[in-house]
């Protein structure tokens, strides 16, 4: 009995505990289902509120767009209306118009009607006056008009010659005299001092001993120097100086100052002869630029570009006729500046129409064309004024006198030359003759350099010795002659000297 109750209570406790978890797990399945379905709730009623409050926004933000729409409306709505009343306006302002312009026509068209009714009959009127009057004289129209000028010719005839006459001649000597009286007071104010540049330059020594020096053994010194700067040197003709000759001015001032750099450093050679002789030349550039600053100071013109006031400086190294052309200018400056000031014109144009009238000769000659042209295309080169071109390029008459102050330079220009001695005409010829034999020289192949020495008796033609050997030295200096007996003319005889000098130069370092 005690084993089957025992047993009984395992069996019993087996099945309690089998309801016990069978029903627990349904408890709590239900639990969780209950659980889930709350969630499921509150989500159901948060999305429920979150649409509830997208609507009220949606409501708002809805009547706020119907409101602003209405508003555009009403506004447009004034516009249009606004603009329907301008439009009626002005169709009113039009139809106004439109009504006093057809009257307006009208009249016009009544006046014209009555002004041809008048012409009608003032030209009636005229006929019938000139019928009474061919009638009365016996004449027709066209021969009394003959007659009346005739009768009045003749009765005014010698009143209106006599006339004519004196008024010509008050005219022509009120001309000449004001005419006089403006150049004779221009050239009183302006009393210039010209020194004709010639072709020589005394160089002084202040030791005799230095001539052999500028000699040098075999005269290679002097030979070197000479062929470097294309001047001759006169020597032994006066104590303790020598003489530079050359027609070239320019020549000779870098001679002058190179022979003086020679003597400072007191070693004479042709080495150094012919490094003193580019300082000289650098030097002198530099001075040119310095001259034609002077000059347009010295005239009070201010606005030139850089580059004229350096050709300008070159003049001073030209000559024409023996005339310092920088001088010329100069003084033609102030001539013109005179003059237009009399007569009440540009007085600025004046003057650099005539300071620059002779730029082109600032060119050298290896350039075509003649110093006016020249002038004109440097001038207009650079950028001068047009006026200024105008003024210049007409005083040798080869343009046409387009401004009232070319007619000043061209003036000015005649009034400076035309002063006794200011130019000779034989020394501009002896310098011309001179460079058309160097011009001529060198137009021929391989000539590095030419020099007119020996007041032109003798022609040094320098060649490049890689271009010219010795046997065509023989032939160009053959040919040089005979160019010069067929294109130039000149007295006695001309030396053609053609010098092929061969330089091996090598570094040992």
């Amino acid at each position: 009995m005690e084993t089957f109750g025992g047993a009984t209570l395992v069996a019993l406790g087996l099945v309690l505990g089998f309801l016990v978890g069978y029903f627990g797990r349904r408890y709590w399945a239900l639990r969780q289902t209950s659980s889930s379905e709350k969630r499921a709730q509150t989500r159901l009623e948060e999305a429920e509120e979150r649409a509830r409050k997208l609507l009220v926004d949606a409501e708002t933000k809805a009547a706020g767009i119907l409101a602003d729409i209405k508003s555009e409306e009403r506004e447009r709505k004034t516009q249009i209306s606004a603009l329907e009343t301008r439009l009626l306006h002005r169709e009113e302002a039009l139809e106004k118009k439109e009504v006093s312009l057809h009257e307006g026509e009208r009249a016009l068209q009544t006046r014209a009607e009555n002004l041809k009714r008048e012409e009608e009959e003032l030209t009636r009127l005229k006929q019938e006056i000139g019928t009474r009057l061919e009638r009365a004289s016996g004449l027709s129209r066209e021969a009394a008009k003959e007659e009346l000028l005739r009768q009045v010719r003749e009765e005014e005839k010698e009143g209106l010659a006599s006339v004519l006459q004196k008024i010509e001649k008050e005219r022509r000597d009120e001309i000449e005299k004001k005419g006089l009286e403006i150049i004779t007071t221009a050239l009183q104010r302006y009393a210039r001092s010209h020194v004709s540049e010639i072709t020589t330059t005394v160089f002084h020594l202040g030791d005799e001993e230095l001539k052999g020096k500028i000699i040098g053994r075999e005269g290679r010194n002097i030979k070197a120097l000479e062929r470097a700067t294309g001047v001759e040197l006169v020597i032994d003709e006066t104590p303790d100086s020598l003489i530079i000759s050359s027609f070239d001015p320019y020549r000779r001032e870098v001679t002058r100052m190179a022979l003086e750099k020679l003597i400072k450093d007191g070693r004479i050679q042709p080495a150094k002869i012919e490094e003193k002789v580019e300082e000289a030349k650098q030097e002198l550039n530099k001075r040119i630029a310095e001259i034609g600053e002077t000059a347009v100071q010295e005239v009070g013109v201010y606005d030139l570009p850089k580059e004229i006031v350096q050709f300008l400086g070159r003049l001073h190294f030209r000559t024409s006729y023996g005339q310092n052309v920088l001088t010329h200018s100069i003084e033609m400056t102030y001539l013109a500046a005179m003059i237009a000031g009399e007569l009440g014109l540009n007085v600025e144009v004046a003057k650099k129409g005539a300071l620059l009238h002779d730029i082109g000769k600032a060119i050298d000659h290896e350039v075509e064309g003649t110093h006016v042209e020249l002038g004109r295309k440097l001038l207009m080169k650079y950028g001068v004024s047009d006026l200024v071109v105008q003024a210049m390029q007409s005083h040798h008459d080869d343009y046409p006198y387009a401004i009232p102050e070319a007619y000043i330079v061209t003036a000015a220009d005649a009034l400076s030359a035309a002063r006794p001695g200011a130019r000779r005409g034989t020394l501009e010829t002896y310098i011309k003759r001179l460079a058309d034999l160097e011009k001529l020289a060198l137009d021929f192949q391989g000539v590095k350099n030419a020099y007119a020495i020996a007041a032109g008796r003798e022609l040094r033609v320098f060649v490049v010795p890689e271009k010219i050997d010795d046997f065509r030295a023989l032939e160009l200096a053959r040919e040089i002659a005979n160019k010069i007996q067929s294109e130039l003319k000149y007295p006695g005889e001309i030396k053609v000297n053609v010098i092929r000098e061969m330089r091996a130069v090598e570094y040992a370092r």
